[in-house]
């Protein structure tokens, strides 16, 4: 980002970009949000306090995305309910799409709801890999891709919905066994559909949601759709 500011902290439209993925929660019904925090941790801290319904987890140590979520285990450790798992650097989420990832989960009754968006531009996001029948198989990285999976127009947008008892139990089983040597929540649904629980990739966002922020034109771009929302 070119800059010494969280990456999470950059306004878009005048307001962290970490501060529209929030609304986006709210919007879809949810009362409790823990953000995991850890690069320039008292910033983020210190912006979002403000919030009743925020608390905060510290990742020390930066070791993927399902070590992030391992953070959380002490705060959610009694709550038996559905859990949504979201990054802070995709501001154009809406409330709707993840409400219908909940909707789904309930429906479907299922261990995890994987959102998913369709696009040619796929290069740098995970796959959604399917069986022979449709049925969801497993997500595969860039890195750790084979070139018929690389060619998978299906992505993981980064967006899921879990029942939040059987997503801790599975964080316990996985390993950081890739290029990057990091532990991948990507890893938790094929270990929940592995024990024969019910996963599902659900197409509920568009590509223009999952947009994450990585570069300062990625911000120019995003903070120009809010606009013409």
């Amino acid at each position: 980002m070119k800059s010494e500011l969280p990456k999470v902290m950059h306004p878009v439209c005048g307001r962290p970009m970490v501060e529209h993925v929030l609304d986006a929660t709210r919007a879809a019904g949810v009362k409790r949000i823990v953000v995991v925090v850890g690069y320039q941790a008292d910033i983020v801290k210190a912006a979002l306090s403000r919030f009743p319904d925020v608390e905060f987890a510290l990742q020390a140590e930066q070791k993927g995305t399902g070590h992030a979520v391992m953070m959380c285990a002490s705060q959610l450790a009694n709550h038996d309910g559905p859990t949504l798992v979201l990054a802070g650097d995709t501001p154009l989420l809406r409330g709707a799409s993840l409400a219908g990832l909940l909707a789904e989960l309930h429906e479907r009754q299922a261990a995890s709801v994987i959102g998913t968006a369709i696009t040619e531009n796929n290069f740098g996001l995970g796959r959604i890999v399917r069986g022979p029948s449709g049925d969801f198989l497993r997500i595969v990285e860039q890195k750790d891709a084979t070139p018929e999976e690389a060619a998978i127009q299906e992505i993981n947008t980064g967006c899921y919905a879990f029942e939040s008892q059987l997503l801790f139990q599975a964080l316990t089983k996985i390993r950081p066994n890739n290029s990057q040597a990091e532990y991948y929540l990507t890893d938790c649904p094929a270990i929940l559909k592995a024990e024969g629980h019910t996963v599902v990739a659900a197409s509920k966002l568009t590509i223009e949601e999952a947009m994450g922020v990585n570069t300062p034109d990625q911000l120019a771009e995003v903070e120009a759709v809010l606009l013409r929302r």
